[in-house]
């Protein structure tokens, strides 16, 4: 595990001081093959309106965004916590775009930002947890070890970056 590494949340006025930097992380993630709702080529503009529209998403409390960032201040990883569900389901919140740069991975900080997840949704009052992945990709091993529960699989649920089906793994977490 990398000590240098600080995980914390950002508020809305900071998410739209970092959009060039969290482009960064999710073009490097697409780049790298993560299948995160975008396709390849993923220009700069994309991104940049994605993240923005995750800042307004900020500002209305309808997610909490969480950060690594390195020793340097870079960020370098993200997740998200989304709070804002229907009426029937207040205490529950999605986990989306866990996303972590290639040039920082295998350092455990991933696994902190998915225990700053869980700690965010729990002051949030939320107790169920819900978020899929690739099935067979790296991220559904982190998860099974950071306890979160399988559901099921779809097949050819979402494309990967390059076009490609991939089949899709749900799996929720009870929060104590």
């Amino acid at each position: 595990m990398n000590d240098n590494i600080t995980v914390r949340r950002i508020g809305a006025n900071e998410v739209f001081d970092h959009v060039e930097a969290l482009a960064d992380v999710l073009i490097d993630c697409v780049e790298g093959g993560a299948s995160v709702s975008f396709m390849l080529p993923i220009s700069r503009a994309t991104a940049v309106e994605f993240w923005t529209r995750v800042a307004h998403g900020v500002a209305r409390d309808e997610r909490i965004l969480l950060v690594a960032v390195d020793g340097e201040a870079r960020i370098v990883g993200t997740v998200q916590v989304v709070i804002d569900q229907p009426e029937n389901q207040p205490h529950r919140a999605d986990i989306a775009k866990m996303l972590v740069a290639r040039r920082a991975r295998r350092q455990g900080i991933a696994h902190r930002l998915m225990t700053a997840a869980d700690d965010a949704a729990r002051t949030a009052g939320k107790s169920v947890l819900v978020l899929d992945t690739v099935t067979g990709g790296d991220a559904e091993r982190l998860y099974e070890r950071a306890g979160w529960q399988r559901v099921g699989v779809v097949p050819n649920y979402a494309l990967m970056p390059d076009g490609a089906f991939c089949a899709t793994t749900f799996f929720h977490k009870q929060l104590a």
